[in-house]
């Protein structure tokens, strides 16, 4: 919903961003800025920066940025409308609504509920006449009382209606059963349980409420493992099973399996950071999601080659959020769940200790691939390992693990030195051609980073980021502009942002990143990287070269395309004697 301009200026002012801020990270000051580890991405150093005076916070390393409103969206996951809401309970103010939002977050509060209602008739039906295959299931897998009971586990009867009719008699529809995903409707248009048969996972987010299930059929029905569908509640793309008790965890790492049951028997065993992804692999949302909670991961998947390819897929997205990844493999067992059985806790204890890191899981990866018997495969896996290794940015890295690839193949490592020595090489003078191109095409360089927002003409463009840094600098500015239509800027999103700071000041309201609505996470953190720059001194003469800039590249744009029309038009004309 759309919230009242002085409501927002109220919540902002009443929720100083460096407080805000400062209850997740641990800030320094440092001149007029204050600065911390990133909450966003894991970083040894400082490059998280919060700037009171603007309102504003931004991540010179992962580029996330915006005001106090911005940051309580990604870190809580939030909408717009939900994070106004949470920053106004932080301040003791209460928020205006109106019944579009009433309406929606009544559903969801209705959905949650069901769902969890769903939840204890599943647990209760376990310990019924109705689920003793469940029951025996759950104890052949060896699952204790007290993991069946922190987990939630449940069963869902071999039958149509059994949870549709129980969830009727509490007073829900069976709209609410099909928008919860519990129920499914045939092509007749009857309506039945989509859970049947099955022994049910409950799946909760980090706030502790229940917004979907997984479920594992009993006999050799398929599929064998039936998840719920994307709901109101319920995203398997940004949620994990079990991260509501693993972000507790006090190991230090958390340990990402594939199923529910490595990660429910993890935990029984006393490893309580373990989660499960979804049904799906692993995404760049559930990457940033586990960056929030830890510094490292340690993937075990299956070892088969769907699991060993979801690795390599997993690496780079987590290392992309600054995670330290490490790689498992199983001995002995095809799985943890196996595993822990089997041998029992100490002995995993030792093999997660003895996990590899991603270079010693990718360089065997590699040397999987290759025969070492033969000459020619030996020459194609030292060609491929020195190309890999070549990618190190450390030397001490490079040496190590060259060696261990000289031995692998049976060479001097001396052999081995020159071809990674000659591999980096080439990676270096690739990179630098790289970088030659960009510094020739400065234009490059002032892009926005995500290519949804690209600039069309970056002579304006570069203008209208100078006209917003110093309206936010020097608000007063403005005064300057108030005859600049906004839709002669060239970014659309430039101009929407110059429009709303523009009314707000007109307003008499604050002039802030903070303050403006409609905006992504995308875009704000492009705006708080805009804020941060200091291409143009913060002056009256500035502010007319900026606004004559943006007015010049307009007209120049529509007099090129009056131009074009009038060419095709003389064109036609000696062509068809075409007359107008």
């Amino acid at each position: 919903m759309a919230f009242l301009p002085s409501f927002i200026d109220d919540v902002i002012a009443r929720n100083p961003i460096e407080d805000v801020v400062g209850q997740y990270v641990a800030l320094k000051r440092q001149g007029g800025n204050l600065f911390g580890l990133c909450p966003f991405h894991g970083e040894k150093t400082a490059s998280f920066s919060v700037a009171p005076e603007k309102g504003i916070f931004y991540c010179f390393g992962c580029h996330k940025g915006g005001g106090v409103i911005n940051f309580i969206m990604e870190i809580e996951n939030l909408s717009y409308p939900d994070s106004v809401r949470y920053l106004a309970k932080r301040a003791g103010l209460e928020a205006p609504e109106d019944e579009q939002y009433q309406s929606r977050y009544r559903k969801q509060e209705r959905l949650w509920s069901l769902s969890k209602e769903a939840a204890r008739f599943f647990c209760g039906q376990l310990y019924a006449p109705a689920g003793a295959a469940g029951l025996a299931y759950a104890q052949k897998r060896r699952l204790s009382k007290n993991t069946l009971t922190k987990f939630g586990i449940g069963f869902a009867p071999n039958a149509w209606s059994g949870l549709l009719d129980a969830m009727k008699r509490k007073g829900y529809t069976e709209e609410e059963l099909l928008e919860a995903g519990l129920a499914v409707k045939s092509a007749k248009g009857a309506v039945y349980d989509r859970f049947r048969n099955r022994l049910m996972f409950p799946i909760i987010d980090v706030r502790g409420n229940v917004i979907g299930f997984g479920g594992r059929v009993m006999d050799d029905s398929t599929p064998k493992y039936l998840n719920s569908p994307e709901t109101l509640i319920f995203n398997k793309r940004k949620n994990l099973f079990a991260l509501n008790l693993a972000k507790k965890s006090k190991q230090g790492r958390i340990i990402l399996v594939e199923g529910y049951m490595d990660a429910i028997a993890l935990h029984q065993f006393g490893f309580d950071c373990a989660v499960a992804s979804l049904g799906t692999s692993l995404t760049e949302e559930h990457a940033a999601l586990l960056s929030r909670y830890t510094d490292q991961v340690v993937l075990i998947y299956d070892g088969d080659a769907a699991g060993q390819n979801a690795t390599q897929r997993a690496i780079p997205m987590l290392e992309k959020t600054g995670v330290q990844v490490k790689v498992l493999r199983m001995r002995g067992a095809k799985d943890p769940d196996e595993f822990l059985n089997k041998y029992g806790a100490d002995r995993f204890k030792l093999l997660l200790e003895e996990s590899e890191n991603r270079v010693e899981y990718q360089l065997r990866a590699i040397e999987r691939k290759y025969d070492l018997k033969s000459d020619e495969q030996r020459v194609r896996f030292l060609q491929e390992a020195a190309e890999f290794l070549a990618t190190l940015s450390n030397a001490v890295q490079r040496e190590v693990y060259g060696v261990r690839a000289a031995e692998a193949a049976g060479i001097t490592y001396e052999a081995m030195k020159l071809e990674v020595q000659k591999a980096y090489k080439r990676r270096v003078n690739r990179e630098k051609k790289k970088q030659e191109k960009i510094d020739l095409a400065p234009a490059a360089a002032q892009q926005p980073k995500p290519r949804s927002m690209r600039y069309t003409n970056i002579r304006s463009a570069m203008a209208e980021e100078g006209v917003i840094s110093m309206a936010l600098r020097e608000p007063a500015l403005l005064d300057l502009a108030g005859n600049l239509p906004a839709a002669y800027f060239s970014s659309e999103l430039l101009g929407k942002v110059f429009r709303q700071l523009l009314l707000r000041y007109q307003q008499g309201l604050s002039v802030t990143l903070g303050a403006l609505e409609d905006v992504t996470p995308e875009e704000a953190s492009h705006l708080a990287a805009v804020a941060q720059k200091q291409q143009f001194p913060v002056s009256e003469q500035a502010m007319q070269d900026c606004i004559a800039t943006i007015r010049q590249e307009y007209a120049k744009s529509h007099a090129d395309s009056s131009d074009a029309l009038m060419a095709l038009r003389e064109k036609m004309r000696e062509r068809k004697g075409y007359q107008p």
